[in-house]
């Protein structure tokens, strides 16, 4: 079995755009149906904010691995200066079932996080022209947010006008995965007051936090990408106008407290008045809406997409001769 801890992740560096290339080819497989993913479970206890979810999957078509993800969450580690997600991806061979993989750390998940909102800007900008431009705001600047920031620096660069960054807790460009970011990106890029004055300048928003509570309850403006990474961030008010709205499973997402579930409880929003990932990757769905409209993307977070990314690292790690070798 290969062993790839955080350092070995590191040395490996995310290659970006080869990663979203991943997760495509992961919804493509779920499109084509040779997948197997049941509903994850969560295990709850004492604290009813902390959770640790159990996430299996198997992923055929070129990937062709089985495996599980074992995430632990606990958001109140920040505040005792601990990391809030930790996580262990094990892999096994899907005709076999023999595990040849172990990844003990968050940062694949974290980074599948990023890949999936790197997948779904792609295909915006392909149903909206390439002459499309971003004000990009992230709100929460945590290890997803960071990634986020890096990863829309680096594939969308060249459409970012300017960057807006806001998290309570006070943001720092300082981080060494940020290191690499053209200094030209970090001229552009504000630390905002307030999420408010974020919200207002920006038109592809992605939100990255560990909020306990709904905060933003003002709509989208024209033509705004929001990327609710985080899921629960919109008073539901906020959103309910919201007629494209994109989300990666609905069975999983519509449910746990979600800005979905609020709007499917408090607006009757229903499946069919969504649109699937795969939709939009393998149908074009966003070609539907004109540019004006605004855009929701709720993504739960696929086991799917976990394992054909710890694939592929695996891949990485296997070709450059890193991690080590368990017997």
């Amino acid at each position: 079995m290969l062993y790839l801890g955080d350092e070995h992740i590191r040395r490996i560096g995310l290659h970006w755009a080869e990663l979203v290339d991943s997760v495509e080819v992961a919804v493509q497989v779920m499109d084509s149906g040779d997948y197997a993913q049941p509903l994850k479970p969560y295990l709850r206890y004492k604290h009813p904010q902390n959770r640790i979810i159990a996430m299996p999957a198997y992923v055929g078509g070129p990937v062709q691995t089985a495996g599980i993800k074992w995430i632990a969450s606990f958001p109140g580690n920040l505040d005792a200066g601990l990391p809030r997600a930790h996580s262990i991806t094990l892999l096994n061979n899907a005709d076999t079932g023999l595990p040849y993989a172990m990844l003990n750390t968050p940062m694949p998940s974290a980074a599948r996080t990023a890949a999936v909102s790197g997948l779904l800007i792609r295909h915006y900008l392909k149903a909206h022209g390439a002459a499309r431009r971003f004000r990009l705001g992230i709100i929460g600047f945590g290890p997803v947010g960071r990634l986020h920031y890096d990863m829309c620096c680096r594939l969308y660069g060249d459409r970012l006008d300017r960057v807006y960054l806001y998290d309570i807790r006070g943001p720092e460009l300082n981080f060494p995965e940020l290191a690499g970011i053209d200094s030209d990106l970090r001229n552009r890029t504000k630390l905002a007051d307030s999420w408010q004055e974020l919200y207002e300048e920006c038109n592809l928003v992605i939100t990255c936090t560990v909020s306990n509570r709904r905060y933003i309850d003002a709509a989208p403006a024209a033509g705004s990408l929001l990327l609710d990474v985080s899921l629960r961030d919109y008073e539901a008010a906020a959103i309910a106008g919201i007629r494209a709205i994109i989300v990666d499973d609905w069975d999983e997402v519509c449910r746990e407290n979600t800005d979905i579930e609020r709007l499917h409880r408090e607006y009757g929003l229903k499946k069919a008045g969504t649109s699937s990932l795969a939709d939009v990757v393998c149908r074009s769905a966003l070609a539907a809406y004109p540019p004006e409209e605004p855009v929701l993307f709720c993504p739960m977070g696929m086991a799917v997409f976990d394992m054909a990314v710890a694939h592929y690292l695996v891949t990485r790690a296997e070709a450059l001769g890193i991690g080590i070798k368990l017997k």
